[in-house]
């Protein structure tokens, strides 16, 4: 109960740092994913920090594709799907919850977030998250704001060309 009361703080005190619509200025944090080659692009100070490799979702059409915003975090996730405790090794969403609005949601429903299922990573599994390494999603988690933008994608194009329609990479001279 004191985790769900938790994460309904954070939803409460959530606002986007951009309107909605605007993308981020240069030296912002920005998120990319492509679905076609299952992997997550940090992006900071302008410059792409980490590639990450993600599982997405099973059918092409579960995990959303847009820009969404970044407005629910959590730290050991409850899962009320199945009723599993956070910090649970039960808990398929690990350690952390990332949750952006896609869809018209409230960040409860789509999400980046941990696995206890690693070997998963790479792969078309979930039913629409984004799942990570839980390593990698706690160095995520504690990188990026809420309010951060979060571009989803399935696409030849390069994190690079993304990255430089949306205005979250400095200009290579």
């Amino acid at each position: 109960m004191f985790r769900l009361f938790l994460i309904s703080l954070c939803f409460a005190v959530a606002s986007p740092i951009w309107p909605i619509g605007q993308n981020p200025i240069v030296g912002d944090p920005f998120i990319i994913v492509n679905k076609m080659t299952n992997e997550l692009a940090y992006i900071q100070d302008g410059e792409i920090q980490k590639v990450y490799s993600v599982a997405t979702g099973k059918t092409e059409e579960l995990t959303p594709e847009g820009t969404f915003t970044i407005v629910v975090k959590a730290v050991n996730p409850y899962y009320r799907k199945k009723n599993i405790e956070g910090g649970s090794n039960e808990n398929p969403l690990g350690s952390r919850w990332i949750g952006f609005d896609a869809l018209d949601t409230d960040g409860r429903t789509y999400g980046v977030h941990g696995t206890n299922r690693p070997s998963s990573i790479g792969s078309y599994v979930t039913a629409g998250c984004i799942r990570l390494q839980n390593k990698d999603v706690e160095t995520l988690f504690d990188e990026v704001p809420l309010g951060t933008k979060i571009t989803i994608i399935n696409s030849m194009e390069t994190f690079e060309h993304v990255g430089n329609q949306h205005g979250a990479l400095k200009k290579r001279k």
